[in-house]
């Protein structure tokens, strides 16, 4: 039987002299030991990770989306009468003499009340005595005026709470009248009623 010893290993091969000078500038190239900081990876810092600025936009979003709503939260006489509305919204009739409520809402000298009336009756609205009318308007739609029988404090504006669209404006008196509508193109027909000139009162 014949045996074969394993091969030889080869001579490693001389390093040739690019070999020499590539080894040579990468020595100068770099301190020996640890590596150049640079190369290292650092960890992320906490506000740069993912999730951390995902809470952080999740946070700030819902901070702004909740002073938005506070900015546009009406007073709280303006809030009970969208509630008293909201009741009272399917009642018809009327429940006191048309030329007294005229006369509550700065129409005085009209011989009838805007639009098409619905409802006519004196209310409580948080201890405040409200005259309310629900008129119709062929060109807006249906409106709801609140007018008190004392000052109340009003600053003339507007916005848009709990499904409807409401609006403070002065009489032809200067009275604070609260307008209340689903369509915010009824309050501008029913502003334009109330504080037009006598002869276009009516209708």
């Amino acid at each position: 039987m014949t045996t074969h010893s394993p091969a030889a290993p080869a001579p490693a091969m001389p390093d040739s002299d690019f070999d020499l000078r590539a080894r040579a500038e990468m020595a100068l190239s770099f301190e020996p030991g640890e590596p150049p900081p640079h190369l290292l990876r650092k960890p992320p810092r906490w506000w740069a990770r993912r999730g951390v600025q995902r809470a952080i936009a999740a946070l700030m979003l819902a901070t702004s989306g909740t002073g938005a709503v506070l900015a546009m939260r009406p007073p709280g006489l303006v809030r009970d009468a969208i509630e008293h509305e909201y009741y009272e919204r399917t009642l018809r009739g009327s429940f006191m003499d048309p030329s007294e409520l005229l006369a509550q809402i700065g129409l005085g000298q009209a011989k009838t009340l805007p639009g098409y009336p619905q409802l006519m009756r004196p209310c409580d609205i948080d201890g405040h005595l409200a005259y309310h009318l629900t008129t119709f308007f062929e060109k807006g739609g249906m409106v709801t005026v609140f007018a008190f029988d004392r000052p109340v404090a009003l600053k003339d504006g507007g916005g848009w709470w709990s499904g409807v669209h409401w609006r403070v404006i002065r009489s032809r008196e200067g009275k604070a009248l609260l307008l209340i509508a689903q369509k915010q193109k009824a309050l501008g027909v029913a502003q334009a009623s109330l504080q037009g000139s006598p002869a276009a009162a009516p209708g």
